[in-house]
């Protein structure tokens, strides 16, 4: 019995793992209409807490009218994103053209540290072929406004079909046992992407406002359109904020004559987002995910390799999602453990987890009365 019982675990494992790869190459040769499904979704979970804020902060609102007010202000607040983006990107590049001399020197003391030929700026824009790149950054544009085209399109179907999802539960879910299990599990995962989402804006605010103060004290150009991106990039966990504060130094190095700026900016951005990454984002957060940090890192760079930007966006929430749907399953349940950090991904300490479920089904019931009492 022991041995069968060895070979059931070992053909289920076995099973489970190779179910995993499936999903995983489905996700990717999928990826261009998952990543846009997956945009939307997470789009509607926005809108779906800002109109329940919206009910909690002003009780006199009508609900019905909540719905349409937090999906107006996030399109307003999308709309903004873009005209930012695209005023201070039109500025910048219009100084780039004021920077040509000075990047030539950098470039020619460049290459006389490291002992090769100088290359001119010229030169290299030569070689870089400009109209490959136009033709390139022309596609990205077009497939930019396609793919937000269709994540709109995916997010008004997904609001309008919220009337029937209690009705699909229910259909789904016949036991209110399991029923309420469900309701639990999607609680938890919605829960889940609003914490992260509220502590990531409020970080990248933090990270942001501090960058610009310290930016604009040193004279640096363009210093909200560096500020902007930084707080962008702190959405994408461990890796988005440094990346971010690395680039406001190189060119502070082409603008100011002296060096000293671009080390006094690269040191004091580096300690904001040191501070605010591993001291002030920890306390927000808790254990709110409850996914080990090595699992965040392996998650960003997986989801970067099969959905790209997109995934590295929402490598955190699709894991905290799939943690607890593989930890309603048995046979799935030691890969919750193994993303979790506590190991504890049902998140009420194994009361309604598989594995608390396989031990106590052998438990003689216990006597209750009967329902005609």
């Amino acid at each position: 019995m022991s041995s069968q019982s060895t070979t059931d675990g070992v053909s289920r494992n076995a099973l489970v793992i190779l179910a995993v790869i499936a999903c995983g190459a489905t996700l990717w040769l999928l990826r261009g209409v998952l990543t846009q499904l997956a945009l939307a979704v997470f789009l509607a979970v926005i809108i779906d807490g800002f109109s329940r804020t919206l009910n909690q902060r002003w009780p006199r609102l009508p609900k019905p009218v909540a719905l349409p007010t937090a999906i107006i202000l996030t399109i307003l607040v999308l709309i903004g994103i873009v005209v930012v983006i695209a005023d201070q990107g039109v500025a910048f590049a219009n100084q780039l053209t004021g920077y040509a001399p000075k990047l030539e020197a950098l470039l020619a003391q460049a290459a006389e540290a490291v002992g090769v030929e100088a290359v001119s700026l010229s030169e290299l824009i030569r070689r870089a072929n400009p109209g490959q790149f136009a033709g390139a950054v022309a596609q990205s544009a077009q497939s930019v406004l396609s793919d937000t085209f269709f994540v709109l399109i995916y997010l008004a179907f997904i609001i309008a079909s919220q009337r029937g999802f209690r009705r699909k539960v229910v259909a789904m879910f016949p036991h209110n046992h399991h029923r309420d299990e469900a309701v639990q599990s999607f609680q938890r995962i919605r829960d889940g992407v609003e914490q992260y989402l509220w502590v990531q804006t409020v970080t990248g605010l933090m990270i942001g406002a501090g960058s610009l103060a310290v930016m604009l004290l040193l004279g640096l150009d363009n210093a909200l359109f560096w500020a902007f991106l930084i707080f962008l990039a702190s959405y994408i966990p461990i890796i988005g904020g440094f990346i971010g504060i690395a680039f406001p130094p190189l060119f502070a190095l082409v603008q100011f004559p002296g060096w000293w700026q671009a080390a006094v900016l690269l040191i004091v951005l580096w300690v904001i987002q040191f501070v605010v990454g591993n001291v002030v984002q920890p306390k927000m957060q808790g254990d709110s995910l409850n996914i080990d940090p090595v699992v965040v890192l392996l998650a960003l760079g997986f989801w970067g390799l099969v959905w790209g930007m997109p995934g590295m966006f929402l490598s955190t929430p699709l894991t905290v999602m799939a943690m607890i749907i593989l930890a309603q399953f048995e046979g799935s349940h030691w890969i919750a453990v193994l993303l979790s950090a506590d190991g504890d991904p049902a998140g009420d300490h194994g009361r309604s987890s598989p594995a608390h479920a396989a031990a106590t089904r052998d438990k003689p019931p216990e006597k209750t009365e009967s329902p005609a009492s």
